[in-house]
């Protein structure tokens, strides 16, 4: 029975994360998942605050919130470190971190589930955000420096899923005015790891386009 399991679902960026840094450091783990419309017991009883994906459990032992889990396996796992030594640099890895999920993540959802003037301020509010995180990347090939970290693998979705929503929603969002990101891009995309490691870009297209379809309805 291996020690280290991880709850998650197949499409869930939040669940992406802990696979790639298990990955990373060369973990052996079971992967369980979940379907969140019908929650299973043993999510429930993982995770009774939030019950959400996903969940790490360690030698019996549970750990929830993906940033909270990356931090935990790096701590845990010492190879390959994801957070950098200095105080002051690891701070700021995790301030980015938390700044995409608490500002850039809910500026995009809201782009892809609002219409008219709702999304045009929306538009504008992500534009911004994506402005700060190409600040930046000045003079830096990942968010951590010349390797990813946990910014780089907070943000990581922007490499597969802004594509995903882009080509649902019709329009392009990472153009040429966000050239560091889209050079980000590309580097995080070559990362072996990565790359083997993301789900189905057309189950992926599929979801959202159903998804989207949801919060704009023919008229």
């Amino acid at each position: 029975v291996k020690e280290v399991k991880l709850l998650k679902t197949w499409s869930s960026l939040f669940g992406l994360r802990p696979v790639w840094v298990l990955k990373l450091k060369c973990i052996e783990y079971e992967s369980i998942d979940e379907d969140l419309s019908s929650k299973s017991a043993l999510l429930l009883q993982l995770n009774p605050i939030y019950k959400k994906i996903p969940v790490l459990v360690h030698n019996g032992k549970p750990i929830s919130e993906s940033v909270v889990i990356l931090e935990y396996i790096n701590q845990t796992w010492t190879q390959n470190p994801i957070m950098p030594q200095h105080s002051l640099e690891k701070a700021r890895q995790q301030f980015w971190a938390k700044f995409n999920d608490e500002k850039l993540l809910p500026s995009i959802w809201s782009v892809f589930t609002k219409e008219g003037k709702e999304r045009e301020e929306a538009m504008e509010e992500l534009v911004e955000n994506l402005k700060l995180a190409e600040e930046e990347l000045q003079g830096k090939r990942f968010f951590r420096g010349d390797k990813i970290g946990v910014a780089d693998l907070a943000f990581g979705w922007l490499a597969n899923l802004m594509s995903v929503f882009e080509q649902v929603i019709g329009f392009k969002v990472i153009d040429g005015r966000f050239l560091l990101l889209s050079s980000w891009i590309q580097h995080f995309l070559e990362i072996p790891t990565i790359k083997d490691n993301w789900p189905s870009h057309h189950k992926l297209i599929l979801k959202y386009q159903a998804l989207y379809e949801n919060f704009h309805p023919l008229k």
